[in-house]
C-alpha cells in the first residue's frame, strides 16, 4: 500500500516555525491499527487523517501515543494541504470530526478556523499539578485541560516543568499562560501523556485560552504568542460559543508512505 503524505508547518509564516503536521489524504479508512501506527513513526504531535464524506471530509487526529478529540494546528495543516496540493476550490472545508463539524475559510491573513469554545472554571489544585510545575501558580482552571496562570511572560518562559509529575493528570495536559508583553497573553503547552512533552503550537488550546482571557481582558479580538521553541503567533476572535482562530501554514516536505 503506498500513501500519499505532506508536512506542513502550521502557524508559520515560513519553514521551521510554528508546528509541523502530518497529513495524510485517504481514499477509504484503513485500520486504526494502522493510522496509530503512522502517528508514531511519523513522530509529530499530530498526525492528520483526511477522507471524502458527503459534501466535505471525515478529519480525525493522532499524535504518537493516541487519538485525540481535537486539535488546531492539524486541522489548519489539512485546509491547507486540500487548497494547496490537492486541487480544493470550494469556498469553504467542511470537516467533520470528533469535536463536531469545524469549518475552515481562506481569509486575508491564512485561513479562519471556527472552533467549540471551552470556558475553563476553576478547580482544586491537584498536587501532582504542582510539583511538574515547580511553583504555586495563580490560579487554575480546567477545560479539557489543566489551565494555570502565572504572573508573567518571563516566568511561562523560563518555566521548566517535570514532565513525570503529569503522567496520570486526569485530563488531557498542561497549559501554562500569562499576560504577554506585547500580546494579550502568551502560553505554553505540555501533553505528556500523549507523549508530546511540549506542543509547539497548540491551537485546541486557544479553545480555552480566549475565553479566558477574552472575558478577563473584556475583549472580543485577541492576539496571542506561544512561547516554545519554535513560536508561533496566534489571532482569535470570540462569537458566541465559537472561537475563531487565523492561521498561516507553509509546506515543508512532501513524499510517500510504503506500507
Amino acid at each position: 500500500m503506498k500513501l500519499d503524505i505532506y508536512q506542513i508547518d502550521a502557524f508559520a509564516e515560513r519553514v521551521f516555525e510554528g508546528n509541523p503536521a502530518a497529513v495524510c489524504p485517504l481514499e477509504e479508512w484503513v485500520s486504526d491499527d494502522v493510522l496509530q501506527k503512522i502517528a508514531e513513526e511519523n513522530n509529530l504531535s499530530e498526525t492528520a487523517f483526511i477522507v471524502p464524506e458527503n459534501q466535505g471530509f471525515k478529519l480525525r487526529w493522532f499524535t504518537p501515543g493516541a487519538e485525540v478529540d481535537l486539535c488546531g494546528h492539524a486541522t489548519l495543516a489539512a485546509a491547507y494541504v486540500l487548497y494547496k496540493h490537492l486541487g480544493y476550490s470550494g469556498p469553504e472545508i467542511s470537516f467533520s470530526t470528533r469535536s463536531g463539524n469545524l469549518v475552515v475559510k481562506k481569509a486575508a491573513k491564512g485561513l479562519r478556523m471556527d472552533f467549540p469554545a471551552s470556558m475553563p472554571v476553576a478547580v482544586k489544585l491537584p498536587n501532582n499539578l504542582v510539583a511538574g510545575l515547580g511553583r504555586e501558580p495563580k490560579e487554575v482552571l480546567a477545560a479539557f485541560d489543566y489551565i494555570t496562570v502565572l504572573d508573567s511572560e518571563d516566568e511561562v518562559e523560563n518555566l521548566s516543568p517535570d514532565f513525570s509529575k503529569w503522567l496520570d493528570l486526569d485530563l488531557r495536559g498542561v497549559v501554562v499562560t500569562a499576560p504577554g508583553n506585547d500580546v494579550d497573553f502568551v502560553s505554553r503547552c505540555f501533553f505528556p501523556k500523549l507523549r508530546v512533552n511540549e506542543d509547539p503550537v497548540t491551537g485546541s488550546a486557544h479553545c480555552e485560552l480566549a475565553p479566558y482571557w477574552g472575558e478577563r481582558l473584556g475583549l472580543k479580538n485577541l492576539k496571542a504568542k506561544q512561547l516554545s521553541k519554535r513560536t508561533g503567533l496566534v489571532e482569535c476572535g470570540l462569537v458566541d460559543d465559537r472561537v475563531i482562530i487565523f492561521g498561516n501554514a507553509v509546506s515543508y516536505m512532501q513524499g510517500q508512505i510504503i506500507i
